[in-house]
């Protein structure tokens, strides 16, 4: 069950650059039972991606799927080559050349450097309200905001700069579409670059409700050296708050690929000072005792362990490929199933299970709820049974009366019934991964 965070624009300009860290995530957090239960399981998910990462961080080269078939992409950190004069020629005074990420000698790139780097790269027209950051605070990384008006409305532009680790799991995600099901969109494509740079182009809306339909597009750049570049825009003045001002944001496709890879950014990412940005959170660092080496498992083998346990007469007619969900038919319309499957829960066994949970013989901790989702759909009803082992292993499975958790109901009670839920979580099929 995928959490969602509803961020304010820029407040300290640290609570917008970590906002769209998290902004596929989704747009709400009520501090109740329902959001504690989410919020275990979009922990539960930090801990599968970083455990992943350390297998994957070590390997080769790493599939990127979703552009009519699976790239290979051979990173194992090798610093991309230097530019050549011609790359670098007409570059902003003071740009530092690309290096090695994080070896760079010349000063931190400052907040002056950032605007007029962007406002060269952008196309004829109006500026204003511009806005940056530069890398001297080991806070956060560097951005630049503006608003560009070419004299069809005015749109906001950010372009945020930072590393992450080459070949890394956080990297294939960033570069990575989402599963239209979890983050609607109208369009995204991932492409590999001569150069071996990822780059991902998305052109989506800032709520995926579209309760207002403001659009955001953005691109992302990982380069193989880990200089990681992003770009968004709207087509209003700013991405929350402001009135639509134009059918579409500033720059097409075409313009925003141009800018993002555009060899100025990557000076700068190198620019950084060590312990500047970068992917640690020591937050979020698994606590001690935790199963770390512990390998989740792939959301195709938690789908197929799923399928044969749904009842008779469920038709899957979509599944998911970012998260482990289902869509299924049972001639009553169709219903979203999502499935969680977590390792080292045990610690949060408080937080997710009240005093009214069942306690089965064996220890394992059971619990279920009925509510209305996530989304603040109007009449979307989910029902969900959770489910604890007494080594951490956890399971929740729900269910909707809609075939996505941003949908209109498509019928009037979820296609799994609380008892059908509860078998599923309680299956011994599910040992094979504990």
């Amino acid at each position: 069950m995928p959490v969602e965070h509803d961020e304010d624009h820029f407040e300290g300009h640290f609570e917008g650059r970590l906002s769209h860290a998290l902004h596929d995530t989704g747009d709400r957090f009520d501090a109740d039972r329902t959001a504690l239960v989410a919020a275990g399981l979009a922990r539960g998910r930090r801990l599968r991606l970083r455990r992943r990462a350390t297998v994957l961080g070590g390997a080769a080269g790493i599939a990127l799927v979703g552009v009519g078939g699976a790239l290979l992409v051979p990173w194992g950190g090798t610093p991309a080559p230097r530019p050549s004069s011609s790359d670098v020629a007409g570059q902003p005074s003071g740009t530092p050349t690309a290096t090695p990420t994080g070896t760079s000698t010349a000063p931190p790139v400052t907040s002056r450097q950032l605007i007029e780097a962007l406002e060269g790269l952008l196309p004829k027209g109006k500026v204003s309200e511009q806005d940056a950051k530069g890398a001297t605070n080991s806070l956060m990384p560097p951005y630049v905001r503006l608003v560009h008006d070419d004299g069809k409305g005015p749109g906001a532009i950010t372009v945020g700069l930072d590393r992450i680790e080459p070949g890394s799991e956080q990297a294939r995600q960033t570069t990575k579409c989402p599963d239209k099901a979890l983050t609607p969109h109208d369009n995204c494509v991932s492409t590999l670059l001569p150069d071996g740079s990822l780059l991902k182009l998305f052109q989506g809306y800032e709520y995926p409700d579209r309760r207002v339909d403001t659009k955001r597009w953005t691109a992302d750049l990982v380069t193989p050296a880990g200089q990681h570049v992003s770009v968004s825009e709207w087509n209003a003045a700013a991405e929350k708050g402001a009135p639509i001002s134009r059918s579409e944001p500033p720059l097409s496709t075409a313009q925003l690929k141009e800018l993002v890879t555009a060899k100025v950014w990557r000076g700068y990412v190198d620019s950084i000072p060590p312990n500047t940005g970068g992917t640690g959170d020591p937050a979020e660092s698994d606590p001690p005792g935790s199963p770390g080496t512990v390998e989740e498992p792939s959301y195709t083998e938690i789908l197929d362990t799923l399928v044969p346990l749904l009842p008779k007469g469920a038709k899957v007619v979509d599944r998911g490929t970012d998260y482990s969900y289902l869509v299924i038919d049972d001639g009553k319309g169709r219903s979203l199933v999502e499935i969680d499957v977590q390792h080292g829960m045990g610690d949060v066994a408080d937080e997710l299970f009240g005093d009214d949970a069942e306690t089965l013989p064996d220890g394992t901790l059971v619990t279920d709820r009925k509510d209305a989702g996530d989304k603040d759909v109007p009449g979307c009803v989910r029902r969900t049974v959770d489910t604890l082992r007494t080594d951490g292993f956890r399971i929740a499975v729900s269910s909707y009366n809609a075939d996505g958790p941003h949908a209109a109901p498509s019928r009037a009670t979820p296609a799994l019934t609380v008892k059908q839920l509860r078998e599923i979580a309680l299956s011994p099929e599910w040992d094979r991964y504990r």
